[in-house]
């Protein structure tokens, strides 16, 4: 599977944010609004590819001043589904995403992404301003990962965007994958996936 969803991180995708940079006084908890916040996920195989989308559950973003210092995101693992298939094919699909050959929901409901740090990124011409080092677990396997996201801090809502690209290896998840499966040929799937998350934290 290639460049797509955690969460995810997510992630694209359950996924939860949390923070370790310390906090002011000043800190502010701002709570996530599921029914603004999206998740996409993009998958690809030799033969062709696949689109979908995951849930957002809701959480907390905290932000200091202008700096997002941490927070937490959750992603219903159970509401991976896929929007480029319909019918029989769309429903193997799903099922098979679900079971545990890939991200095993009925074990592993949710997936998390605990950021560690966010850094400012200097050059201004570049649509994205920071850089996350987060630590993104799935399946129970935790990673730590870096990605670039553009945040937006308003006086009535927080708007974060990323695109991230993950290895579903690095989680144990190696169905299909010529990595692992030698002679695999055109039954290969790509072991990265790329999920686009946006998260709207409302004030």
């Amino acid at each position: 599977m290639k460049k797509s969803l955690l969460i995810l991180a997510f992630a694209a995708m359950g996924l939860s944010v949390i923070a370790s940079n310390p906090t002011s006084q000043k800190s502010e908890t701002v709570r996530v609004d599921p029914a603004k916040s999206t998740l996409k996920w993009h998958a690809e195989k030799v033969t062709g590819k696949h689109d979908g989308t995951a849930r957002i559950l809701g959480g907390t973003i905290i932000v200091d001043g202008t700096n997002i210092t941490g927070g937490t995101v959750e992603v219903d693992m159970n509401s991976i589904d896929n929007t480029d298939m319909q019918g029989e094919y769309h429903d193997k699909l799903v099922g098979h995403l679900k079971s545990d050959d890939f991200f095993g929901v009925t074990n592993f409901p949710k997936a998390t992404l605990a950021i560690k740090k966010v850094v400012p990124i200097a050059d201004k011409k570049a649509a994205e301003n920071v850089t996350v080092t987060a630590d993104l677990t799935i399946k129970g396997i935790t990673k730590e990962i870096s990605f670039l996201a553009i945040v937006v801090i308003g006086k009535t809502e927080i708007v974060t965007n990323a695109d991230i690209n993950i290895n579903r290896t690095n989680y144990g998840i190696k169905y299909g994958s010529k990595s692992f499966i030698e002679g695999i040929g055109d039954k290969a799937i790509n072991d990265d996936f790329n999920i686009k998350v946006r998260i709207v934290a409302s004030k």
